[in-house]
């Protein structure tokens, strides 16, 4: 119920244009790492393989460690409430362009239709799937990860291809220093694409 509380608040500054943010340069590649190491025991608890992408360029992004944390923690959470015991999460990281990073969770879950992605970011929402089963998930999760990264200068979306194919939900920020991190030197930050 605490949590649920400090997401409609931090939802209710962000419509204020009022989220502090503690900002400074980090590493890429340790931040998922942190995120996702932290994750590993639940999701092996219900039977779902967290997967990541290893960040192997050293790019950083400009952001509040604890708050990236927690939208990273939000969208492993709903990745995992979606995706079925036997199924698998993928994180992965890759530069686009010079001065922007994307960062996917993929998840391997109902998926969404055409209708629910213009809605799955919107407070309250939940899909069909969720309305019909209790998965824990209050709807607001999303719409608060989504105004800590647009406090970042970045953004969030879904896409899906469709009933029974998964979701992607990628994070879109700006690199800490895009003069050293040219898209040339570093078109993936990953060891596959």
């Amino acid at each position: 119920m605490t949590r649920l509380i400090e997401d409609i608040d931090d939802v209710s500054r962000a419509q204020e244009d009022r989220i502090d943010l503690d900002s400074a340069e980090q590493p890429l590649g340790e931040l998922i790492h942190t995120t996702a190491t932290a994750a590993q025991e639940t999701f092996a608890t219900k039977g779902v393989r967290l997967q990541v992408v290893p960040v192997t360029s050293p790019v950083s992004v400009l952001v509040d460690r604890q708050r990236f944390g927690q939208v990273m923690s939000n969208l492993l959470a709903n990745a995992l409430r979606h995706t079925p015991a036997g199924g698998q999460v993928t994180i992965s990281a890759r530069q686009q362009g010079s001065g922007t990073v994307l960062i996917d969770i993929a998840d391997a879950g109902e998926g969404l239709t055409r209708d629910q992605m213009g809605h799955i970011i919107e407070r309250f929402y939940r899909g069909d799937a969720a309305r019909n089963r209790d998965n824990g998930g209050s709807g607001i999760s999303l719409t608060t990860s989504r105004a800590s990264i647009e406090a970042h200068g970045g953004t969030l979306t879904a896409t899906s291809a469709g009933p029974d194919t998964g979701t992607t939900l990628t994070i879109r920020l700006p690199l800490a220093c895009p003069s050293r991190s040219s898209s040339d030197a570093h078109p993936s930050l990953s060891r596959t694409r």
